[in-house]
């Protein structure tokens, strides 16, 4: 019998990736939504939508029976964090809990704070010290906590995304929003490398893991290198995929932060205006040592897939 998992958030951008990379890897998934599925998803023999809240959580226990994965790809706006991260990451617990499924939550790097090294391990301490950082912080504290009471969990960080459906990421809010005049525009100094993670090799590395999980005990953290990158070399590979030089451009900062106290978005991310100004990078080691060979697309073949 197919292994079958369950996708909290399966209609967003990194949930709709993750739904399809596993239905194509032959998993049954169940796929929960407030909406409709996109329609290649909705129509995939593989995927059964789930149309409820996502803090339905007995209707969200019933979909889980059975499966031996839940994915947390639940993510609030940036300006909904406050209100939204910590109850959402609770009922999905709730439900890893009734039902004995592995949880997997995909991670990020704010839990480094403000100082966050050139290269992120397992052993990098963590700094609460942006409101971001203390809720991720405290959303694995609390999957470790549970792994003292037989919850298994796994988290795989990773830098920012890019590919994938929708928008609302750095790459598609600065990075290529101006391809279109001819600018490449970078929100930070373009000689200080960045960690970003191509969704579809992402998705790839978290059915890997899954299938792992007969042996996945515990709480585990993972790191997922995807692409280490200066916004110079970014900004080469666009260049060469599109054919054509770019200028570089800067986000203007200086109106972001006049209007950050106006506008609740852009005061999010002004917040973040750190992590354009520190290196660094994830180390994959630990990933490496569970699955092998890591999935990783060449850039220039990224950026040509994006472009399609």
């Amino acid at each position: 019998m197919p292994s079958t998992v369950l996708i909290l958030g399966a209609a967003g951008r990194i949930g709709q990736v993750l739904a399809s990379a596993f239905a194509d890897a032959g998993w049954q998934v169940r796929a929960q939504a407030r909406k409709a599925l996109p329609g290649a998803l909705a129509n995939h023999p593989q995927v059964q939508a789930v149309r409820c809240d996502a803090t339905d959580t007995e209707a969200l226990i019933r979909a889980a029976q059975g499966a031996s994965v839940v994915v947390n790809a639940l993510n609030p706006l940036y300006t909904e964090w406050d209100r939204l991260a910590l109850p959402l990451a609770d009922v999905a617990l709730q439900v890893a809990r009734a039902t004995g499924a592995l949880l997997m939550l995909p991670g990020n790097v704010y839990n480094f704070g403000r100082e966050l090294p050139p290269l992120l391990t397992a052993a990098t301490p963590e700094r609460g010290d942006t409101p971001k950082a203390r809720i991720r912080i405290e959303m694995e504290a609390r999957l470790a906590a549970a792994a003292r009471d037989g919850v298994d969990s796994v988290v795989i960080r990773a830098g920012d995304f890019f590919g994938g459906p929708g928008k609302g990421t750095w790459f598609d809010m600065a990075v290529t929003s101006r391809l279109g005049k001819g600018q490449f525009i970078y929100p930070g100094n373009p000689t200080i490398a960045h960690a970003w993670a191509y969704l579809p090799d992402l998705a790839q590395a978290f059915v890997r893991v899954a299938e792992k999980r007969a042996t996945l005990r515990g709480h585990h953290r993972l790191h997922f290198s995807g692409h280490t990158l200066t916004g110079n070399e970014f900004k080469a590979a666009t260049e060469a995929v599109i054919g054509r030089t770019l200028r570089t451009g800067n986000l203007p900062w200086w109106l972001i932060r006049l209007a950050s106290p106006f506008v609740p978005m852009w005061r999010e991310l002004r917040a973040m205006r750190y992590l354009w100004e520190r290196p660094h990078a994830l180390d994959d080691t630990a990933l490496r040592a569970l699955i092998g060979t890591v999935p990783h697309t060449p850039l220039p073949q990224a950026l040509r897939a994006m472009a399609e």
